[in-house]
């Protein structure tokens, strides 16, 4: 499929340019150390609880408003099902977002997210611990007609546009690279 760019300025070059545009920028300026941009990323994701979840395989993409719960280093998401699924079922990587309103350039606050999902089975180990850790009693989750789905994402990448970071004296953008 040939993609609509909406007019004949936009050659591959030019497209191949505009994708790379922030890769020159963020090389060249100062990077905030890795533990401090580490726990500056996860106190913003601790203080939310709402991103934007992507996925996608083929011709079926889908980005989801959904609540997510942050911890041992994971986002964890229950879902009664959805489209999504779609994508999951073929892809396990995934994209989240996590974002302040827009206000202005001086208070840009978010996060992009890369990473890998995985779906955790029904009552398993790890589903009842997340549950526990929702305070979700596992008998209203045995009560359902069908299942609460349960994913789990490890992020691997994390590119963060923070404001702020200028106040740090680094770049407002910053990446986290994971493992």
């Amino acid at each position: 499929m040939e993609q609509e760019t909406g007019s004949s300025y936009y050659s591959h070059e030019k497209l191949r340019a505009a994708a790379e545009y922030w890769d020159e920028k963020d090389a060249a300026g100062p990077s905030l150390d890795r533990a401090r941009l580490k726990a500056l990323v996860e106190e913003y994701i601790l203080a939310n609880n709402t991103c934007a979840l992507a996925t996608g395989a083929g011709d079926c993409l889908r980005c989801t408003p959904i609540e997510y719960s942050y911890h041992d280093g994971c986002f964890w998401m229950f879902s009664e099902g959805g489209k999504k699924f779609i994508g999951l079922s073929r892809d396990p990587r995934v994209c989240l977002a996590i974002f302040d309103k827009y206000q202005g350039f001086d208070k840009l606050c978010g996060l992009q997210i890369s990473g890998l999902a995985r779906l955790i089975e029904p009552f398993s180990r790890d589903y009842i611990a997340h549950a526990e850790y929702k305070k979700i009693p596992l008998s209203a989750l045995e009560r359902l007609k069908s299942p609460m789905h349960l994913i789990c994402i490890r992020p691997t990448r994390i590119d963060c546009l923070f404001s702020r970071f200028k106040e740090l004296g680094c770049s407002p953008r910053q990446t986290l690279i994971l493992e």
